[in-house]
């Protein structure tokens, strides 16, 4: 992941490139099977610090729409998202992430927490923990990234992401 956040951040913005990596088309919340993946605003001047900074960036993105529209749906409003997996290595992604939602990210120290959720589980079932608020209490290191941009930047990209979607879509947008 190093040498991925230091390409991403060789550069000062993604500079008007963005990818859609609808590859296999896009789920939600576009749902559009036919949709077809795209980099867009490539010059001449564009390289490979562009494209990998697209590649995390729009991971960012699908993530911003994918919780709007939940929290749509539910009336709620997101006030933090914690994070876990191989990508969330990327200090660049997560903080453009918390950026992007304009809510704090919070990355534990274990990439793979979902398998130690179901290890915790399995340890509630057979007795070694009495009681869930037991797991809540184990020790746990949390790295958090906070929003930094400015509402402008960041509708700025909210509306060049979306304006390349649009671009993609084979349904025109849903």
């Amino acid at each position: 992941m190093r040498e991925i956040d230091a390409l991403a951040l060789s550069i000062p913005d993604n500079e008007g490139v963005y990818l859609v990596p609808a590859f296999a088309g896009l789920g939600a919340p576009y749902w559009d099977s036919d949709a077809r993946g795209a980099v867009f605003g490539i010059t001449q001047d564009t390289g490979k610090a562009h494209l990998v900074r697209a590649a995390l960036e729009s991971m960012a993105y699908q993530t911003q729409a994918v919780l709007a529209a939940m929290q749509s749906e539910a009336g709620l409003a997101l006030e933090r998202l914690r994070v876990d997996g191989g990508v969330t290595r990327s200090d660049f992604l997560m903080q453009f992430l918390a950026d992007i939602l304009n809510v704090p990210v919070e990355r534990t120290d274990d990439p793979e927490l979902t398998a130690k959720g179901a290890g915790y589980l399995a340890g509630l079932a057979v007795g070694f923990w009495p009681h869930p608020e037991a797991i809540q209490a184990l020790p746990e290191s949390v790295q958090r990234f906070a929003p930094r941009m400015s509402a402008q930047e960041r509708e700025r990209l909210l509306v060049g992401w979306q304006q390349c979607v649009e671009r993609v879509l084979s349904k025109g947008v849903s």
